[in-house]
């Protein structure tokens, strides 16, 4: 089988160089990019263990569910997690660095490890402002079927320079299955955000590339944005959703639990509470156990919902004791004002209600998970759910500030003349 990993976010891997491993299995730039990320994440001064993670990613493997997509989120863990699968999936022996750790305590952990080649792509190399999403696909295309063409040189391809086609006659003549990871696929929606057509153009390619062929065994999607609603096409409607309002059996993974926050403060010698007060308010509704089942639907089982932190926060907290504002610190795709000024069916009221500590009912429904169709008020603040400034209880279906972080940013982001009038009359 073969993992293909698409990345979508700038970092150093594109200036690396192509190598060979011990055991022969070629190395490069896109193909195959090794561990060492994943190593550099174990190895630092924090580390926060979640390889568990790859136990459920396991179990839909060439299944009908083998389509997974993760949003959460900056600064929530999802880059981490990808470097993760990497390691694991990838070409090599990376079996003394999940030996140690929480996957290496559960029977049938190996099951796919070092099965798979991996592929990995900076995406914003390719999707720019300025960069028409038809040229940036097809440089795309290119380079990942140069690569793939450079480890299966025997194969008789129809097109190199057509990514679908490449991995489809490797699949027919070897018998080998594609798992491909996305990682921050929505970088056209943030980056190239008007552009409608060039949208539709990703969609229409990321469907035809991954739905209903035979050489995909999973494909693993990681963004801030849930998919995007196309109409009448559907175009990705074989994914199941792991969003940070319906995060499922994946709700602890990305993002800090109550239980390891926890653990970093006695380690660090925080005061909990202290840490918990000015981070936490994230709650997402996990999977109930079956044997938990009649007891949640008899209203006596209460640990359906968990809190999420932001790791960077807790990360930065921790490792220098000092509790203040680390958010504002992230690189942001938007500003929070941008959208807080929309005035959409008094958006503004409600913006000064939930600063003021109130929750508000909305309906996510027919939010088009995107950063420019806003048909309301409940539009705009589904879309800071995704982004992380605001907190959602699926249960009650409201919103509201999740902690005092982001409460400042509120503030930093209320404080021109144009909001007087509005807190005034609140």
């Amino acid at each position: 089988m073969l993992v293909v990993y698409v990345e979508l976010y700038e970092s150093c891997i594109g200036t690396m160089n192509f190598y060979f491993d011990a055991g022969g299995d070629w190395m490069g730039t896109y193909l195959n990019p090794g561990s060492q990320r994943f190593l550099e994440a174990v190895n630092s001064e924090i580390y926060v263990d979640k390889t568990e993670m790859i136990l459920y990613l396991n179990s839909v493997v060439c299944t009908q569910q083998k389509y997974v997509s993760v949003s959460r989120p900056r600064r929530f863990g999802k880059t981490m997690a990808a470097s993760m699968l990497c390691a694991y999936y990838g070409a090599g022996d990376s079996s003394e660095l999940f030996k140690g750790l929480k996957l290496g305590r559960h029977d049938g952990w190996e099951k796919y490890r070092n099965r798979f080649d991996v592929i990995r792509i900076v995406m914003t190399e390719f999707f720019k402002k300025g960069i028409e999403v038809k040229d940036a696909l097809t440089k795309m295309q290119k380079i990942v079927a140069r690569d793939i063409k450079k480890q299966y040189p025997d194969v008789d391809y129809f097109d190199t320079e057509d990514l679908r086609q490449s991995m489809s006659d490797i699949y027919a003549e070897n018998g080998k299955q594609f798992v491909i990871i996305i990682d921050e696929w929505d970088a056209v929606f943030r980056i190239r955000k008007e552009d409608k057509e060039g949208q539709t153009q990703y969609l229409d390619f990321l469907r035809n590339w991954l739905k209903d062929q035979d050489y995909i065994a999973l494909a693993y999607m990681t963004g801030i944005l849930p998919i995007k609603k196309y109409g009448e096409h559907s175009a990705l409607n074989m994914f199941d959703e792991y969003s940070i309002i319906t995060p499922m059996q994946l709700a602890s993974y990305p993002g800090f639990t109550e239980d390891e926050v926890r653990q970093l403060c006695e380690e660090y010698s925080m005061r909990y509470e202290d840490v918990s007060n000015w981070y936490d308010g994230y709650e997402v509704s996990t999977t109930i156990p079956i044997a938990m089942r009649e007891k949640y639907r008899m209203g006596e089982y209460a640990g359906k919902t968990i809190s999420l932190y932001s790791p960077l926060s807790v990360v930065k907290a921790v490792s220098t004791g000092i509790i203040q504002n680390y958010w504002n610190k992230t690189e942001t795709y938007e500003a929070l004002a941008e959208y807080i000024r929309m005035n959409l069916d008094g958006l503004k009221d409600a913006v000064a209600l939930l600063m003021d500590g109130g929750r508000l009912k909305i309906n996510i429904a027919k939010y088009q998970n995107d950063m420019t169709t806003f048909h309301g008020r409940d539009d705009v603040l589904s879309l800071l759910i995704h982004l992380g400034y605001l907190g959602y209880d699926a249960e009650t279906r409201e919103v509201f500030v999740p902690n005092k972080e982001i409460l400042d940013e509120f503030k930093n982001s209320t404080e021109s003349e144009e909001w007087v009038d509005t807190f005034q009359s609140f």
